[in-house]
């Protein structure tokens, strides 16, 4: 078997066996471990390189506290040792980000050209989402593409995530200290931890009714 046979033979098990865990052990994710969980989803594309994502990372007692009531008491982040809450910053693309050009460009990847162009480009492209109040939308879809790369690199490490629903927007924002913004906005989140139960898989919709060729519903 080839490097890449395995690379992919290994990737394709990690995703068919994650499941979503509601129920976690109380053991501590370790420090290093989730800086490199961390790192991994940052690893993750975004629209123009803008990176218009972060994560918050929650492991004391008052915050996940926090994200319990606002959560309606689920038992994600009473148990969870680590909450992570992804969020959408939608004002990414008017804002300075001289940082990315310059690493792309120190880096070798972009051209002197591309990079001295880009910033005019990302606000010309987006002028027109934000007319449409699309904004949110379009840094929202790079913070649930982080999200989605750092549940898989859990799964891979022995750890359990959950993909949440179910929770207050403007309670998350006072948890993490952005309450009163309106340039940033709670995409995700995430319990990690160790699992305290083992879930089967669910199954899945005959792919003939969910795969497609050249248009929907065919």
């Amino acid at each position: 078997m080839t490097t890449a046979e395995a690379d992919h033979s290994t990737v394709a098990r990690v995703i068919r066996t994650r499941r979503s865990v509601r129920h976690y052990r109380p053991d501590p994710v370790p420090a290093p471990l989730l800086r490199e969980l961390t790192d991994l989803a940052l690893e993750a594309p975004s629209s123009f390189n803008l990176q218009a994502r972060s994560i918050v990372v929650v492991a004391g007692e008052e915050g996940r506290q926090a994200l319990t009531r606002a959560t309606g008491g689920q038992p994600h982040p009473q148990e969870a040792p680590v909450m992570l809450v992804f969020v959408a910053e939608s004002a990414a693309w008017c804002e300075d980000r001289g940082d990315i050009w310059e690493t792309a460009l120190e880096g070798g990847a972009w051209s002197g050209k591309f990079a001295a162009a880009s910033p005019d480009d990302a606000r010309a492209f987006y002028e027109d989402p934000s007319r449409r109040g699309l904004e949110r939308e379009y840094a929202v879809k790079d913070a649930m593409i982080a999200a989605s790369f750092l549940m898989i690199a859990a799964q891979a490490a022995g750890l359990a995530t959950s993909p949440m629903n179910g929770w207050d927007e403007e309670e998350v924002k006072k948890a993490i200290g952005v309450d009163g913004r309106d340039d940033v906005h709670i995409a995700l989140l995430m319990p990690l931890g160790y699992p305290a139960e083992t879930r089967l898989h669910p199954g899945r919709r005959d792919r003939a009714l969910t795969c497609f060729s050249e248009s929907y519903g065919r």
